[in-house]
């Protein structure tokens, strides 16, 4: 007699998270409809009354106010009603790894961690490094990390690709202008129900954590090494504490890259989630970072692009992404 109330009971938990949960994703929806409707009566209202001469130069500011609003609200809604991703409100796994350049592809690896990391936090969110491989002068040969917030994978998931700087590196004493590269790799965390891992298919190694300066140095073996024998994939983790925690996020790493195949279906995709360095040529990266001559940053899917570099290397994302998402809503992409 206990057990179908019990199920009953679960059923109904099960239920009220699923309408929190959509309820939260229709929220911002409908607050911009209404703001919309509002909009439009404003218009209509300012229309009316620019046929008084008294009122008709205050009625043409707001109606022009108002027509502005109207346009950046109808964007917003289209961008809004893109179908969801069912991983968009998920954590996402971020790994960042230099490429052409040498010591100054590394600094720039650095520079995208800095980036991406102040991006985070204007968000409110939450970042973990998982495994890092740094350099004596500072640069960063390669980086995983988490990032923990609502709607991460959302908005970080347009950043995976190559990103190029132009600029004179700090350790250039004559002064010359040098390009590098740097690719960053985005997944979304996965559930167990998810994807199931064969523990056959794995080979484990442990080591001593390491680090420039210093730095995530541990003296035990709790830095572990996940191989995935069918693919190759390889993923490490050396900063939690213990082998344990270590493994745990190797783990959750490795699921999220075998998940993401398994979602493409297609074993020559193998290679990008891998993370595989291919020498990125100008006009194959997603955006390119220009400090000299000149300073602008582009998005060469987009066409967007700024002057203010400092702003951008500053966490100031907000403006790419959502030219992103717009011309995405309008089918008008670069190819």
């Amino acid at each position: 007699e206990i057990m179908p109330s019990l199920v009953g009971s679960e059923m109904c938990i099960r239920d009220s998270t699923k309408c929190a949960r959509e309820m939260k994703e229709l929220e911002p929806i409908v607050t911009a409809y209404r703001e919309y409707v509002k909009c439009e009566k404003a218009m209509k209202d300012a229309e009316e009354l620019m046929s008084d001469p008294e009122f008709k130069e205050l009625a043409q500011e707001e109606y022009n106010d108002a027509k502005q609003r109207l346009g950046e609200l109808g964007e917003q809604l289209k961008i809004l009603l893109l179908p969801k991703d069912p991983n968009d409100e998920r954590n996402v796994i971020m790994e960042i790894r230099s490429g052409v350049g040498g010591e100054e592809s590394s600094l720039f690896a650095h520079d995208l961690f800095r980036m991406y990391s102040m991006y985070a936090e204007s968000k409110g969110w939450k970042i973990d490094i998982v495994n890092i491989n740094e350099t004596e002068l500072g640069g960063i040969k390669e980086i995983s990390f988490v990032v923990e917030g609502n709607g991460a994978y959302s908005r970080l998931k347009f950043e995976a690709g190559g990103h190029r700087v132009q600029r004179v590196p700090v350790t250039e004493s004559g002064g010359r202008i040098h390009t590098s590269a740097a690719t960053v790799a985005v997944l979304p965390e996965v559930e167990e129900v998810d994807f199931q891992l064969n523990p056959n298919d794995l080979k484990i190694d442990t080591y001593r954590s390491s680090g420039a300066g210093g730095q995530h140095i541990n003296k035990t073996s709790s830095a572990v090494r996940l191989i995935h024998k069918p693919t190759g994939i390889v993923v490490s983790c050396q900063t939690q504490r213990s082998q344990f925690q270590n493994r745990d996020y190797a783990m959750e790493m490795l699921k999220a890259k075998l998940y993401q195949i398994a979602k493409q279906q297609h074993m020559d995709k193998i290679d990008d989630i891998k993370g595989v360095q291919n020498e990125i040529a100008w006009g194959h990266q997603i955006r390119s970072y220009v400090f000299m001559p000149y300073t602008m940053v582009k998005d060469h899917r987009t066409n967007y692009e700024t002057g203010n570099i400092t702003a951008v290397m500053d966490g100031d994302l907000d403006g790419f992404i959502n030219e992103y998402l717009k011309k995405k809503s309008q089918g008008t992409l670069e190819k």
